[in-house]
């Protein structure tokens, strides 16, 4: 849903790019720093239980800086024209394993009941696997569903900050069911046999 704004945004997107690509660093670089400050938001929701005020606040901050480089990397590939299926390739696993990382976290953390994170890794990553798979027939998904990567992980960030995890985990299953159902469905209409 958010990658439909991502054309209004375009010129910020560019100067973002711009700016970090004058570093001289690699798109892959900056997506090795997205996921290690995913491990560190991982790390942060796993403490809850020793600082249970501060973790999902810590945790949330550092999970939109993860965020913001999944950005950066994209923007600096497309600026520097270093866009590779290396890179797209590295990105896309490099951003499940920092899926996993947060709701491992979040898990460690006690923040929920644990089988509500495991439907809501669960269900994440059928999400992803699905837009995989149908874009290797053929059909492209991107843009479909309400509960992509970036929505999912927005209302981990910020509904969990204000002291509200347990229900940002269960929007997360609704939201990831509801996407892997569009999916399903959009999929099987457009898929040529």
């Amino acid at each position: 849903m958010l990658n439909n704004f991502r054309e209004s945004l375009k010129p910020h997107l560019e100067k973002i790019g711009k700016g970090f690509a004058s570093t001289g660093l690699s798109p892959n670089f900056w997506t090795s720093v997205g996921l290690g400050f995913a491990f560190l938001a991982s790390i942060a929701y796993g403490m809850n239980l020793q600082y249970p005020h501060y973790a999902a606040i810590v945790g949330g901050v550092l999970l939109l800086v993860s965020g913001f480089f999944d950005v950066v990397d994209g923007q600096v590939a497309r600026f520097t024209k270093k866009t590779s299926k290396k890179g797209g390739f590295l990105d896309s696993v490099f951003d499940k394993i920092a899926e996993v990382a947060i709701f491992l976290g979040i898990l460690v953390g006690n923040f929920t009941e644990p089988y509500l994170v495991f439907l809501a890794i669960t269900l994440s990553l059928l999400v992803s696997y699905s837009r995989s798979r149908a874009e290797s027939l053929g059909v492209k998904l991107q843009g479909i569903g309400i509960g992509e990567r970036a929505e999912r992980l927005l209302v981990i960030a910020l509904i969990g900050m204000i002291g509200l995890m347990p229900y940002a985990v269960v929007i997360v299953v609704i939201i990831a069911a509801i996407t892997f159902i569009q999916r399903i469905i959009v999929t099987s209409k457009n898929i040529r046999d």
